[in-house]
């Protein structure tokens, strides 16, 4: 399983790239959005790349603290809490395949979510072999799981604080 762990934060980072390039020209080439699905757009009102890069660079913090964790002290909560934290970012590649086919439209984080989504779950059932999925490994899990959904929602709530202060900053130079 050690062999796997640091492919995690590797896997982040290349699908999070195309978010970091992409998302700023997609969201002003598309207005649209704003008015379509104003309840998830609230989130990106004043979108700046600065804010949404300090965003992936918070959520980096747990998938590379983890796996450097789970790499240099094995056992079987550091693993466990990795393949949960796994398991949310393959989620995560799944809600983007969805919204672009529910847009019908090319989103920037769409390639890398069809590229590493196959082989994240490969990684995934490679893994599952080497664990017990007993109560204690399953409750670690879905505290991995749970806490990268609340990592979410603090940055999505961050977001407009940080975008807010970076437009102020553009408008002042």
């Amino acid at each position: 399983m050690k062999d796997f762990i640091l492919l995690l934060p590797i896997i982040f980072i290349f699908h999070d790239m195309e978010e970091l390039v992409g998302f700023g020209w997609f969201f002003r080439k598309n207005p649209w959005l704003y008015e379509r699905f104003p309840k998830v757009m609230k989130n990106y009102k004043d979108f700046t790349n600065e804010g949404f890069a300090l965003g992936v660079y918070e959520e980096f913090i747990p998938f590379f603290g983890v796996s450097l964790l789970a790499y240099y002290f094995p056992g079987k909560i550091l693993y466990a809490l990795w393949f949960g934290i796994f398991i949310s970012l393959v989620a995560h590649f799944f809600i983007h395949i969805g919204h672009s086919i529910y847009i019908r439209k090319y989103i920037p984080c769409v390639i890398t979510s069809l590229i590493s989504l196959p082989i994240s779950i490969l990684i995934l059932v490679k893994c599952a072999k080497f664990m017990t999925f007993d109560l204690v490994t399953i409750s670690v899990i879905a505290a991995g799981v749970l806490m990268m959904i609340l990592n979410m929602k603090l940055i999505y709530s961050l977001f407009p604080i940080v975008n807010a202060k970076f437009r102020e900053s553009y408008n002042e130079a």
